[in-house]
């Protein structure tokens, strides 16, 4: 009689495939979050390019750019793209960052429509190395869309939402709730390529610097309009 042994490994059988009990490897390029805590939660120990990252946050700068910081610089090189933004973005906080103002593009439509075209273009050009989005509400086939272009290239890909949407329905593989804190922020994971995790993740941040005064001129004197984002060769029609 024939008897069917189960593999050590999963992913002997397939990479896609993982225990419920484990992080799963990532199948596309990871970069370190900065933060080693984090890493350590999440499949290929760093955020996954080319896929949807959504971050559910309490409220507006509840310390996600400074979470994100540590990555933003490391692909800062092929422009960071900030599509309405909660406030316009500033070189002295930009600096606090590490990030220079010469390698961000702030981009800022008129209606809601025009940001997601203007998200999925340039992630379908792999012209950049992140794209942060913001919106309050978002149609599930809108975040599949953006979810395919992203693939497109290996550029990330967060979508910042309020935290009542961590009750919705998404096609992003790595969701994060994110609430100020004490000296940081702490952590939740919706979702992720791995075992459930209730627990609550403290992550210390360095202290904002101090706001730029109302004199300083922000990134642009203007945010950019869709054309002008768009790299050479990718038509507008």
């Amino acid at each position: 009689m024939n008897t069917v042994t189960e593999p050590n490994n999963l992913e002997e059988l397939h990479p896609s495939l993982w225990r419920a009990s484990q992080l799963a490897r990532s199948t596309t390029k990871c970069i370190d979050t900065g933060h080693m805590a984090l890493s350590n939660q999440l499949a290929g120990g760093g955020w996954p390019t080319g896929q949807l990252i959504e971050l559910m946050v309490q409220q507006a700068g509840a310390g996600e750019m400074r979470l994100l910081a540590p990555a933003l610089a490391a692909v800062a090189q092929r422009k960071i793209v900030l599509i309405e933004p909660p406030h316009p973005p500033h070189a002295i906080a930009l600096a606090g960052l590490g990030i220079a103002v010469s390698d961000v593009l702030w981009i800022k439509s008129k209606v809601g429509a025009d940001a997601l075209w203007a998200a999925e273009t340039v992630l379908r050009s792999a012209s950049c190395g992140a794209v942060l989005l913001w919106v309050n509400h978002i149609r599930q086939e809108s975040l599949r869309r953006l979810h395919l272009a992203a693939q497109s290239g290996e550029s990330l890909l967060y979508i910042i939402r309020p935290l009542a949407a961590a009750q919705d329905s998404s096609p992003s593989p790595l969701r994060l709730t994110v609430r100020p804190a004490a000296r940081g922020v702490n952590v939740g994971f919706i979702k992720r390529k791995g075992p459930a995790r209730d627990e609550l993740l403290f992550l210390p941040l360095a202290a904002p610097g101090m706001a730029p005064p109302r004199r300083h001129a922000p990134v642009h004197d203007r945010p950019a309009r869709v054309p002008e984002l768009l790299p050479e060769g990718v038509a507008t029609a």
